[in-house]
């Protein structure tokens, strides 16, 4: 069964790159899989994927999911848009509802922003960062966490950035919005540690869709990331990056809570230079 046999986990941005990911090595070892995206389509392929991988039939998941005929490789689908709160509450829920209870909750989702200049950021644009990377994770910790509590028990994961750390210059709504993330992390391990729920952020580098999207429009980018890396390289989030939040999803990391683990091939260690040349203007469609 794995390390994570009989645990649920919620996953959300769970339809590509590193929440795909992170949804298919929390599956492998051994946990249920509640994969929450924006893109219905995208959530549903990854279910498919775990279903197949485990071994197990398609079945009847309710809210357009799939579900497994058996403990490993048990997954459902559910198309949520975290910057509503009601769908990400019905997200937390239908994980109840499926499979009893969330052990574990990943929050990853993240999508919609725009390289730019700080002066030409829209009210709407850092609105929508603190909706997509603050409020999403945070009506998703207060869902799970009356589970958690009664069960005395729970592993919360947070994807934030080292963009927000080192002040990334052109994604000041990105930037803002992961650091409070990681404020509300660290607050949440220290509030809910007496009922036995560690709450730890990871700060990754990985070649991503939304990485590749920015680097399609700005080529140097991707070369300045790969050559400013201690290892030469941006992580790979299958074999990089899953497999330390699968760690912190795990008893093994029950002790540690409140803590930022920098998943980046060292970036962090003197700083990874982040500074393409923006032009004056307002740039792409922003929001």
């Amino acid at each position: 069964m794995g390390r994570l046999g009989g645990r649920v986990a919620v996953v959300t941005g769970a339809g590509d790159g590193i929440g795909r990911a992170i949804a298919r090595r929390l599956a492998a070892e051994g946990a249920s899989v509640v994969a929450g995206d924006i893109d219905g389509e995208a959530a549903e392929r990854v279910a498919a994927e775990i279903t197949a991988g485990g071994g197990a039939g398609d079945g009847d998941g309710g809210n357009g999911g799939r579900s497994g005929a058996n403990g490993s490789g048990q997954a459902l689908a559910v198309r949520a848009d975290v910057r509503d709160k009601d769908q990400v509450v019905g997200l937390v829920d239908a994980a109840r509802q499926r499979f009893g209870t969330v052990d574990i909750l990943v929050n990853n989702a993240w999508g919609g922003g725009a390289l730019g200049r700080l002066e030409h950021k829209t009210d709407q644009l850092m609105a929508h960062g603190l909706q997509v990377a603050y409020f999403g994770p945070f009506w998703a910790m207060q869902a799970a966490f009356p589970l958690m509590r009664a069960q005395g028990r729970g592993n919360i994961v947070n994807l934030c950035s080292l963009n927000g750390v080192n002040a990334h210059v052109g994604t000041a709504e990105y930037n803002c919005a992961k650091e409070a993330l990681r404020a509300l992390t660290r607050t949440a391990a220290r509030e809910w540690a007496p009922y036995g729920i560690v709450a730890n952020a990871v700060c990754p580098a990985a070649k991503t869709a939304a990485f590749r999207a920015v680097a399609d429009g700005h080529p140097q980018i991707a070369a300045m990331a790969d050559a400013t890396n201690p290892m030469g390289r941006l992580g790979d989030p299958d074999d990089d990056v899953a497999p330390v939040v699968v760690f912190l999803a795990t008893d093994d990391a029950r002790y540690l809570t409140g803590n930022t683990l920098f998943v980046d091939g060292g970036a962090h260690i003197n700083g990874s230079p982040w500074a393409p040349d923006l032009p004056d203007g307002p740039g792409p469609a922003q929001g």
